[in-house]
């Protein structure tokens, strides 16, 4: 992976975004991002951080790989639902720690994640249009989802830059913190998630996911499958003993 580095911090995979000097996106940086959310899952991370060690979190497209149409992903169903398959549906928590710019692509990325988390300076935008395009990794319909039809095409419509503040007002992102304070707000809360349970979690996204893409109805009728899932994890079994024995939230939970 060139442009995408891996770091395990215990339970925490850090994915970082590492492609000079704006992490632009192409082909090669989706599958050094896709391979890196694999590692990490593999190696027994409990919850991913993605953020970018470059000055922005990502300023969008590496335009020149998209001239002619030559970057894959855009026109490849398969390649763009493995895409958000491995990204949106990643078996454990996920979580944006986003500064500097997330433009475009770059907000598709951080749209992906379970939580955003972003430094008061950062700023964001669906600017797709301005090149004439349309948003092409899904950022569109999934503004719908957070922030509802009429937001949504405003935002992608117009393409100006928005504030993370005003981002967190329309419920797009979680939290907004001071810069110097978003990478140890983005570990506290992955460090949190990652002590949880981490089977129950992964349920608890496949509702809500499910809800987001295909209505209350599609997660209800995985409901009882959820259910029977969870049932049969050993979190749930340390989760349920430590309630009885020494009372709430007191269990030390394990991921299985």
């Amino acid at each position: 992976m060139t442009t995408v580095k891996i770091e395990m911090d215990g339970a925490v995979g850090i994915v970082s975004l590492a492609k000079p000097p704006h992490n632009l996106i192409d082909d090669a940086m989706i599958a050094d991002l896709l391979a890196a959310y694999r590692s990490a899952v593999a190696e027994g991370a409990r919850a991913i951080i993605l953020k970018s060690d470059m000055r922005h979190f990502s300023a969008g497209a590496e335009m020149s790989s998209f001239t002619d149409g030559k970057t894959v992903i855009q026109h490849d169903a398969d390649q763009f639902l493995e895409f958000l398959d491995v990204l949106e549906n990643a078996p454990v928590p996920t979580v944006a720690a986003v500064h500097g710019a997330a433009l475009g692509g770059g907000l598709e990325l951080a749209l992906t994640c379970d939580m955003i988390v972003a430094a008061d300076t950062a700023y964001f935008g669906q600017v797709e249009n301005i090149v004439g395009l349309i948003p092409l990794l899904g950022g569109t319909q999934r503004l719908v989802q957070r922030a509802g039809v009429v937001r949504a095409k405003e935002i992608a419509l117009i393409g100006r830059r928005h504030s993370a503040e005003a981002f967190e007002r329309w419920g797009i992102i979680n939290h907004v913190v001071p810069e110097g304070e978003l990478q140890t707000a983005a570990m506290s809360f992955a460090r949190q998630l990652a002590a949880g349970p981490t089977k129950v979690l992964n349920g608890i996204k496949q509702q809500a996911n499910l809800a987001a893409s295909g209505g209350v109805r599609s997660a209800d009728l995985e409901q009882i499958n959820l259910n029977n899932m969870i049932w049969k994890t050993g979190d749930r079994e340390r989760g349920f003993a430590s309630f009885f024995a020494t009372g709430p939230a007191t269990a030390e939970f394990k991921g299985d």
